[in-house]
């Protein structure tokens, strides 16, 4: 597939951040995928061209890390934890009921395109059990309903907010953060909530405190 130039003045400010051109080639991915919905094997070939690379050492990266898709997602990628603290508190309910809702399963999209549906072996937010993402946004603790009704509310194009982020744009938005991070959205969200303070919160009703450098165990 042939980029315009403006696609490829982009890679190029990509690659310039790097001393090693090589270290380009995820945020690069990054951008074919905003750009395409998924990640080809033209985009593959563009990349390494321009990294002097092999496209089999670019298709290596590609298809070691979940987050590259070989098929078109649609507009909103869906990813619900279902690791173990999130399973214990109702992940595999919440997969299954957004699956029943879209006709789909792990890595498939529902039947008009508009969702890709991944179950995600963990998504790093453990305090908010259950997890789900929508196109990487956390939405936190979530039931089977209140997932659903995520899912119907940008099925009907509605304004949804994710729980510590901006507002809920689409897929390949997200991909172009990944791409190009400084998009002006890093004050978008709340401060750190009660649920990620618990520890902190205990430790100062008890005394608690941590040693000073040096103070700890020999």
């Amino acid at each position: 597939m042939a980029y315009d130039e403006s696609v490829m003045a982009q890679m190029r400010e990509i690659i310039e951040r790097y001393p090693n051109s090589r270290s380009a080639v995820m945020p690069l991915l990054h951008l074919v995928q905003s750009i395409d919905d998924e990640i080809t094997p033209e985009g593959m070939q563009v990349i390494a061209e321009q990294l002097g690379l092999t496209t089999a050492e670019v298709t290596a990266v590609a298809t070691f890390y979940t987050m590259y898709k070989r098929r078109p997602v649609g507009k909103h990628h869906i990813g619900v934890c279902t690791n173990t603290l999130c399973a214990l508190l109702g992940g595999d309910a919440v997969y299954d009921a957004i699956s029943e809702r879209l006709g789909a399963g792990h890595d498939e999209r529902d039947a008009d395109g508009t969702f890709w549906l991944e179950r995600i072996e963990c998504q790093a937010a453990c305090t908010h059990a259950p997890v789900m993402t929508v196109d990487w946004e956390f939405m936190d603790c979530q039931t089977p309903q209140s997932a659903l009704d995520v899912i119907d509310r940008l099925a009907r194009g509605e304004e949804v907010v994710s729980t510590r982020g901006p507002v809920i744009r689409d897929f390949q938005a997200t991909e172009h953060t990944l791409a190009f991070p400084v998009d002006g959205l890093a004050g978008e969200g709340g401060e750190a909530d009660a649920i990620m303070l618990a520890g902190l919160t205990v430790a100062r009703e008890r005394g608690m405190t941590a040693p000073a450098p040096g103070e700890g165990p020999a």
